[in-house]
């Protein structure tokens, strides 16, 4: 038995009742499940790194924009199904000031998260051409997302982009494009977990591709304009947040106000499907629902049948929230920068201590600091590694379950504070010493 800054064997113990085989495999939820019981045993805090959850307060614009609305009456109404005007209306203006792509209002929908616009989405999606029913990520990616796909019954393909950057992606992606059963190709950018963001040459051999074999893309847009390594905060100005709505009118583009607003709470994110698509009648939708259009079964079929809409208040904070950034008068991105900024320290205390980036480059260029980044120890296996972390008090997810093909950890940057640092540089000095 090593000598561990957490007790071995109340660790040991926590890990067994799991009675999970293989501890690299053991869901996000799982893995806080287990940290939380061996904090209360031990009375030591850990140092979290599973959970993607905002560390930061909501912002003061939502919270009384909704407690407003609450005080107006709202709760007793429901809320119009494809989304308060005001809120579509200042959606669009959003995607307009920081994407410099236009949306129309109408076809920018509040969904309960964006974990219900990819629901929506994908469902939307393969049932739309009776041969296109399967769904390719573009990996690593949000484990939940393959969940999803799990409920709903369809299949998926996925890849790991480690090794097609740049002039390679074409090709994987083509390979899998060919077979005529891809519905639609989804990613997030930045990525969740590797941090990477696509550049543009990426994103139009994706668009490209996606009008060459008439697929949706599906992009997810949780970590909005997150790439602190440009100034992305200017409203209207450029540069704005990289996009393959640039280079395709087929595309769903998921905004979230979880991360950037930290609204996670709340549940609400905003879907924004291209006008084209939106309008667009597919033949396997008609003969579903007995209507075609690609955003009216979104909204009046599916999001209906899952939500009926978005709670109502939330709806104003939103609203409130996206005006303030569109007027520049909420900048946004400057709170948020507080994750880059402990996204160095960390990876500076863990280099320190013989450990390596996993997702290290953009192509030429080193990755950003930011919301989540990757952790490998010399030939360790995420697995392994994940679990001897542990006996030392850090907690982070295994790259197994993300759908990356390389061995490492996804390690989140937003629960650390500020007097954990010290802790956290001890407890890679013991791990150090212990291997």
């Amino acid at each position: 038995m090593k000598n561990t800054p957490i007790d071995y064997n109340i660790v040991n113990s926590v890990l067994e009742s799991l009675n999970i085989p293989n501890f690299g495999t053991a869901t996000i939820r799982e893995v806080v499940a287990a940290v939380n019981k061996i904090e209360s045993l031990t009375k030591q805090r850990f140092i979290r790194m599973e959970m993607g959850v905002p560390g930061l307060k909501a912002s003061t614009i939502g919270t009384e924009a909704e407690i407003n609305a609450l005080k107006n009456g709202v709760a007793s109404i429901y809320p119009v199904l494809d989304g308060l005007p005001e809120l579509k209306y200042e959606a669009s203006r959003f995607v307009k000031a920081f994407v410099d792509v236009d949306v129309e209002p109408t076809h920018c929908i509040p969904v309960v998260g964006s974990m219900e616009g990819t629901y929506i989405s994908f469902l939307v999606s393969c049932q739309a051409d009776k041969k296109k029913n399967k769904i390719l990520f573009i990996d690593p990616g949000f484990p939940v997302q393959k969940q999803q796909l799990t409920v709903l019954g369809y299949e998926y393909k996925s890849f790991d982009v480690y090794d097609y950057r740049g002039n390679k992606l074409k090709d994987k992606l083509e390979s899998y494009l060919k077979s005529g059963d891809i519905a639609a190709i989804t990613y997030s950018n930045p990525n969740n977990p590797a941090w990477i963001s696509f550049d543009e040459s990426e994103l139009q051999v994706i668009g490209e591709l996606a009008n060459q074999y008439d697929t949706i893309i599906i992009e997810d847009l949780a970590y909005f304009a997150m790439d602190f390594r440009k100034d992305l905060s200017k409203p209207f100005q450029a540069p704005f947040q990289s996009t393959v709505a640039k280079y395709t009118n087929n595309y769903v583009m998921l905004i979230s106000a979880s991360k950037v607003f930290s609204y996670a709470g709340q549940r609400i994110g905003i879907t924004a499907i291209s006008d084209t698509l939106f309008n667009r009648s597919y033949p396997g939708l008609k003969s579903r629902y007995g209507v075609g259009e690609f955003g009216s079964v979104f909204v009046n079929r599916v999001l209906y049948a899952l939500s009926s809409g978005v709670t109502h208040s939330v709806q104003y904070a939103l609203a409130a929230m996206m005006k303030a950034a569109n007027d520049g008068e909420f900048k946004f991105l400057n709170e948020v920068k507080k994750y880059a900024q402990r996204a160095e320290k960390m990876k500076e205390l863990f280099m320190k201590n013989g450990f390596q980036l996993v997702y290290d480059k953009d192509l030429d260029e080193a990755i950003g600091h930011g919301f989540y980044f990757t952790l490998k120890y010399k030939d360790m296996s995420g697995a392994e590694l994940m679990k001897e972390l542990m006996y030392y008090g850090i907690s982070a997810i295994s790259l197994d379950t993300t759908g990356s093909s390389q061995q490492g950890l996804r390690a989140c940057t937003s629960f650390i504070k500020d007097d954990q640092y010290e802790d956290l540089a001890y407890r890679l000095e013991c791990f150090k010493n212990n291997h």
